[in-house]
């Protein structure tokens, strides 16, 4: 574990074998849905590189690999729900399937901005992929089409998940006591 922020009490919620397989599991089914067709997979950086890179490998379907990277103003724990492109695709996506990979949904703000935006760019689909999906915190309507694990609440770090821009290198999923 990295040196940084020592006081934190974390718990083990996923394992690195535990994400493996739900993300296996994902891209299979991602497979299944587009077969013989190409595949675009949107990561939304930072959190989803992890994520995005091994479901990448999962998926067994032509597939090409962009980034977006966005920010919401509001406080620590809750969005205003304004959001900010800070880097915007590369790749068009006029006619193309595209796969928003997120790695958690929560209040949904963030994502349902993006899917907005990317869906005036008439893409042929659009769906959202994402590992972590936290039903309970939701506060838009928006639904990932793809979903890696279900949880509750709590804060988490690891595999990609952050805590003051720390700990996305943790290989497994922890649950942060007492945040």
């Amino acid at each position: 574990m990295p040196q940084n922020n020592q006081n934190l009490k974390l718990k083990l919620l996923y394992s690195r074998n535990y994400i493996a397989e739900q993300v296996k599991r994902l891209g299979e089914e991602i497979s299944r849905d587009f077969a013989e067709s190409e595949v675009l997979l949107v990561g939304v950086l930072k959190g989803s590189f992890l994520f995005c890179a091994d479901l990448a490998r999962e998926v067994s379907v032509p597939a090409k690999v962009d980034f977006v990277r966005l920010a919401s103003y509001g406080s620590e724990t809750r969005s205003s729900g304004i959001v900010e492109m800070r880097k915007d695709l590369e790749e068009p996506i006029k006619g193309r399937n595209v796969i928003i990979v997120e790695d958690i949904v929560d209040s949904g703000y963030t994502l349902e901005s993006l899917y907005h935006r990317l869906l005036l760019r008439e893409p042929k689909s659009l769906k959202i992929c994402t590992l972590i999906d936290k039903r309970n915190r939701r506060e838009v309507d928006i639904e990932a089409d793809y979903v890696g694990i279900t949880m509750d609440d709590g804060f988490i770090i690891g595999y990609g998940l952050d805590y003051d821009e720390q700990y996305r290198n943790l290989p497994d999923i922890h649950l942060v006591e007492g945040v």
